[in-house]
């Protein structure tokens, strides 16, 4: 696993899309930090890129970076390597590769704007933390999708369409679902549909962290009460983590019975 790691990790390292991945954040942040000048508001601006574009692109990546090495994962599953190995191997060097674009892009920037020194160090840790996350669940995703597809346009089709629902239609129909049942109590479903997406999950994080939950009204005070504590906090990592979990176990369990 760990010879499979190295060889994604610096395949994908190398490639011009991971440039352009780091490149993309750098300049980002750089601009709004320069507009700006204000390293909370530059969290606040920064943070809606992040939540667009980190899952869409680590979808669009784990697809193509899958059905790319389809011929490379025969060989690999031609030798007497286990299948977990080979998969899992892919996945930890494609996410660590894009997880480490996205962090120095805007790592570098914040460093040179004063950040270590800045009392928005934590603000800025919980954001880069939300961002490791998203790259690891949809990587993930991503590679459970294609696994699930040998048609290569099939595979793209239901990445995009899963991206596009958990980014967009998923706030859509929890917020029709609270219109309709708003004479009843809400919020335990409310905390639990938030568990259920880990885009929804990453932006309460962040915005419960710049304390501005307030511009969210009752639903930010249900949030607050909730994930604004230590054990909010921990509950809400866990939460990712085993997002993570369930995924990779879904990989091992469809590639386990996959027929290559």
């Amino acid at each position: 696993m760990l010879k499979i790691f190295k060889y994604s990790f610096y395949d994908v390292l190398r490639s011009r899309w991971t440039i352009i991945y780091f490149l993309f954040f750098f300049i980002s942040t750089l601009s709004l930090l320069y507009l700006s000048n204000n390293l909370s508001k530059a969290i606040t601006s920064l943070m809606n890129i992040i939540l667009t574009i980190i899952p869409l692109i680590s979808m669009i990546f784990g697809v193509m970076h899958y059905y790319n090495s389809r011929d490379f994962i025969d060989l690999l599953l031609s030798q007497p390597v286990k299948r977990k190995e080979v998969f899992i191997g892919q996945y930890l060097g494609l996410s660590i590769s894009l997880a480490a674009g996205f962090l120095l892009g805007i790592l570098i920037p914040f460093l040179f704007y004063g950040l270590s020194v800045s009392v928005d160090v934590w603000n800025f840790a919980v954001l880069a933390a939300a961002g490791v996350f998203l790259t690891f669940i949809f990587v993930a995703l991503s590679f459970f999708i294609s696994l699930l597809n040998d048609d290569k346009i099939k595979g793209f089709g239901i990445a995009i369409l899963t991206w596009l629902y958990l980014a967009v239609l998923y706030d859509g129909m929890i917020l029709l679902v609270f219109v309709s049942f708003n004479e009843y109590p809400l919020e335990t479903p409310a905390l639990i549909f938030t568990l259920l997406n880990p885009i929804d999950l990453s932006r309460v994080m962040v915005l419960l962290q710049l304390d501005i939950s307030a511009l969210m009204g009752y639903t930010g005070a249900v949030f607050n009460k909730f994930f604004g504590t230590t054990g909010g906090m921990v509950l809400s990592m866990a939460s990712m983590l085993i997002w993570i979990i369930l995924l990779l176990i879904g990989i091992n369990k469809v590639s386990s019975k996959k027929d290559f």
